[in-house]
């Protein structure tokens, strides 16, 4: 287990090139991989150089409209327990420096960096893509997720309202559904969500990640706090929705030393079932943390890093099914006995977004059609 002292050391301040900026948790605007062409200042004698050294002070965030043409994305991996999933939007503004999404902005010639978190994409349709797909003769109903790369309850979607269209059609179709979040915002659709719920169609999973405010502004800048996050596991377990307290990432030496009290605490405020992920850092993403350690954490960054690589075979990162959840190694065999003896005495049970309920799937007017 780490030590969970905060360390006097300071990390870069702000104006200084690889600073914190306000609000994000990404420090800089890296390029992404499939960018074929860089650029480098260089000093005109005019000073030019020191501004464009400095990171900008503040980032305003930008919503893109996509025209999509599909809404359910397949997932054959043997480390998810679903096959289906959908995303509303695409980038996050929770700014979660260590989101396995990031590099995915790539696709769209966008930074896994500041862009990532600042330029969302937003799908208008989604709610006529999804009628239309589970329309069709052909389709087999197996439960969907929701959320799995970037979260549906960010704080556009209290404008937008996309995710609660999506829930809308799901519920017209009775299909069974799943949702994961770190926004308190999933607590305004529960007048859809409850009854769905009672019908085992619906399930849901909460990622609790710290409970130091701390350590959650410089890890997960516009998330809610984790007592936020708490108590939102009380109030959906109160509506009759069973939920699944995620405690990930788990980082060394930053929130790891954490495991046990995030299980506590969901327990107690009514999680029935719990697990964990171990730090992922995959393709942009490494760089960018190491970054983001130095500005935060640079008394520590060596040691964090040291025991990522020692989980993931001396690299940064492994994508080796069965091993990039939860490592390899000393710390995470020792990080997954801790779980485990954990989750045993406090009781947690059986993830009910794997008991869904498929067979009440019903497209709207199918009756109709075969009369």
């Amino acid at each position: 287990m780490a030590d969970s002292t905060h360390y006097g050391q300071v990390g870069r301040k702000a104006g200084e090139k690889g600073a914190p900026i306000k609000g994000r948790g990404a420090v800089s605007n890296p390029k992404n991989r499939y960018e074929p062409k860089t650029t480098e200042a260089f000093d005109d004698g005019w000073g030019t150089l020191d501004d464009l050294a400095r990171e900008p002070s503040k980032v305003q965030t930008i919503a893109l409209d996509e025209s999509s043409r599909t809404i359910i994305s397949s997932n054959r991996s043997p480390d998810l327990p679903f096959n289906q999933s959908i995303n509303p939007y695409r980038g996050c503004e929770h700014g979660c420096i260590y989101c396995y999404a990031r590099p995915s902005h790539a696709y769209w010639d966008l930074s896994p960096g500041l862009d990532f978190e600042t330029k969302i994409i937003t799908k208008p349709n989604a709610a006529e893509l999804l009628r239309a797909a589970l329309s069709k003769r052909n389709y087999q109903a197996s439960p969907i997720l929701i959320g799995a790369n970037t979260d549906p309850y960010q704080p556009l979607e209290a404008k937008l309202g996309t995710t609660r269209s999506i829930i809308e059609v799901l519920a017209e179709f009775k299909h069974p559904f799943s949702i994961i979040t770190k926004g308190k915002l999933i607590t305004r659709d529960l007048d859809l969500l409850a009854p769905l719920a009672a019908q085992r169609l619906f399930a849901a999973a909460v990622s609790v990640t710290t409970l130091d405010n701390h350590t959650k502004r410089a890890l997960e800048p516009r998330a809610a706090s984790g007592k936020e996050r708490l108590a939102t596991i009380s109030a959906l377990t109160e509506a009759g929705v069973p939920v699944t307290l995620m405690a990930a990432p788990m980082i060394p030496y930053i929130n790891d030393q954490e495991l046990e009290t995030l299980l506590t605490e969901g327990r107690k405020a009514g999680a029935i079932s719990a697990n964990y992920i171990l730090l992922r850092l995959p393709l942009e993403i490494s760089e960018m943390f190491q970054e983001w350690l130095a500005a935060h954490y640079p008394d520590r960054a060596s040691r964090v890093m040291g025991i990522v690589r020692q989980s993931r075979g001396g690299k940064d990162y492994s994508s080796r099914f069965g091993e990039r959840m939860r490592g390899t190694g000393h710390f995470a065999e020792l990080l997954e006995q801790r779980f485990r003896l954990t989750a045993r005495k406090l009781g947690f049970g059986t993830d009910a977004r794997n008991q869904l309920d498929t067979s009440q799937f019903s497209p709207p007017g199918q009756q109709l059609q075969l009369l």
